[in-house]
Formats: structure tokens, C-alpha cells, sequence
């Protein structure tokens, strides 16, 4: 039966991997055309024309693999299903970036079967990758195997983290320890991006607080199945829902957690 079930998952990865790469086509199309930018309630959350439109494709493509699926989307909000099916769908995360020409976005969809997320796409059309989780099965890039990285002191690892820039003064004492004791720390401003490139090994560990479910749900995937540890910043279970998170190469999750932790108190 796991078999059965297995394929069946890997049939609808391999199908929500297509609608994301159409996504990307779409917006590597309209990435140098005149753009339409929208606040969304606060200074410096954007929506622009791309977003609403990768986000109509997804939508789209997605009813069509699982129609009994509900949905949950950046951009429209929810949707009701008549399943315990669920997709989590961010159609452009990084949009500032975007809206200035900066190649670090991508698109992320995750899929839910009873609140247990089973498959994870991250696809970053102007980078060139796309990474794939499937619960139980591994994390790719570009259908390559993934695993994160070996470093098992903060002081060598190069970190990441993200805020929103109203939200600055919530991560600022996390920022500036992380910075006093780490290689590195970047700020690249697209979470699910970030969760991938940790998954690969490119960042040992990443936190940021304030995040939605389609932040985090298809790349804290990628970071357990490429064998990194997720929670949240204060040491809770990770959940989508949770607001922050954690996640590293697992060999750094102790220290840095705590460093972290302290740092917010």
C-alpha cells in the first residue's frame, strides 16, 4: 500500500512542479515589463500585476491535478475543499525583489493530506532551479539529491535571515548576535528561497519571525528531507501556522536556537 500510495504522491509532485514551472515562465515574461505595484495595508508589502497573475495560473492548475482539494493562497486567502486535501501556495515570494529586478524570487506550492504537508516545490525561475520534497522520499534540485550542510559550529557557518523592514526592531538583537558570532548573514528576502538554499547547503541556518503558512510550508519540508532540523525560533514544534522558525543543518540547531532565544529575551 505505501508503494501504491508513494507513486501516487510523486504523480501529483511531478504534476504541481509543472504548474510552477509555468508560473515562472510567467513571470520571467512579464519581469521586464511595465508593472503595477500595490501596498497591501502597510509600507512596503507589495503585490504587483505578476503576483495575481502567477497566482490565477497556479489555481488554475492546481484544481485540475486534485479538484477536491481546499486552498490557501497569498493573494486570495482560502478557499473550501470536500477532501483533507489542502495546497499552500505562495505565487511570488520575494515580490519586492522582483518589482526591482533582483533574481532572488521564487514560486512555492506545498500540498496537504490530513495538516501533514507530503510535497514541497520551490521553483526559482531566474536562477534556474527548482527543488522537490516528497515526505519520506528526499529533497532534489533539479532532480539531484540534496543534503544539507556539514558545518557544525555557528562561527563557521554562513547564515540567513529575513524581516519585514516595519518589523526591523523584532529580529534586530537576533541579527546583530547571529552577526557577532557567524562567518556570515544574509538577508535575501524570499523565506521559501532561503529554506531551499538551507536544504542544499548553500545557508546552514535560517530564522525569521512574523511568517504565513506559505512562507515555510513547501521549504521546512525541503530542510527534514535533506536532513536538517526546522522549529520554531523559541524551541516549539514547527508547524506552518507557527509564526517563526528555525532551520538549519541540525548540527548547529542546539547552539543556535539558544543564541537566538537569548538574543529575543
Amino acid at each position: 500500500m505505501r508503494i501504491k500510495a508513494l507513486a501516487a504522491i510523486s504523480e501529483i509532485a511531478r504534476l504541481a512542479e509543472l504548474a510552477a514551472r509555468e508560473a515562472g515562465e510567467l513571470l520571467l515574461a512579464r519581469a521586464d515589463l511595465p508593472r503595477e505595484i500595490a501596498e497591501k495595508g502597510r509600507r512596503a508589502d507589495i503585490v504587483t500585476d505578476a503576483d495575481r497573475a502567477s497566482e490565477r495560473l497556479l489555481i488554475d492548475r492546481l484544481i485540475a491535478i486534485a479538484p477536491q482539494a481546499a486552498i490557501l493562497a497569498e493573494e486570495s486567502g482560502a478557499r473550501a475543499g470536500e477532501s483533507d486535501e489542502r495546497w499552500v501556495i505562495d505565487p511570488l515570494d520575494g515580490t519586492t525583489n522582483y518589482a526591482h529586478g533582483y533574481p532572488i524570487y521564487c514560486i512555492s506550492i506545498a500540498y496537504e493530506r490530513a495538516g501533514i504537508v507530503e510535497i514541497g516545490v520551490v521553483h526559482a525561475p531566474a536562477m534556474g532551479e527548482t527543488f522537490v520534497a516528497i515526505r519520506g522520499a528526499g529533497a532534489y534540485r533539479n532532480g539531484v539529491p540534496i543534503v544539507v550542510s556539514s558545518i557544525e559550529r555557528i562561527g563557521d557557518a554562513m547564515l540567513c535571515t529575513g524581516f519585514h523592514p516595519a518589523d526591523y526592531s523584532a529580529n534586530a538583537r537576533c541579527f546583530a548576535a547571529a552577526s557577532e558570532r557567524a562567518q556570515a548573514v544574509r538577508r535575501d528576502g524570499s523565506a521559501a528561497l532561503d529554506l531551499a538554499y538551507t536544504a542544499m547547503g548553500r545557508f546552514d541556518g535560517f530564522w525569521e519571525f512574523g511568517l504565513a503558512p506559505w512562507d515555510v510550508a513547501a521549504g521546512a519540508l525541503l530542510v527534514t528531507e535533506s536532513g536538517g532540523s526546522v522549529s520554531r525560533v523559541d524551541g516549539g514544534e514547527h508547524r506552518i501556522d507557527g509564526r517563526s522558525i528555525l532551520a538549519d543543518n541540525g548540527r548547529l540547531h542546539q547552539d543556535l536556537g539558544a543564541l537566538l532565544r537569548k538574543a529575543s529575551a
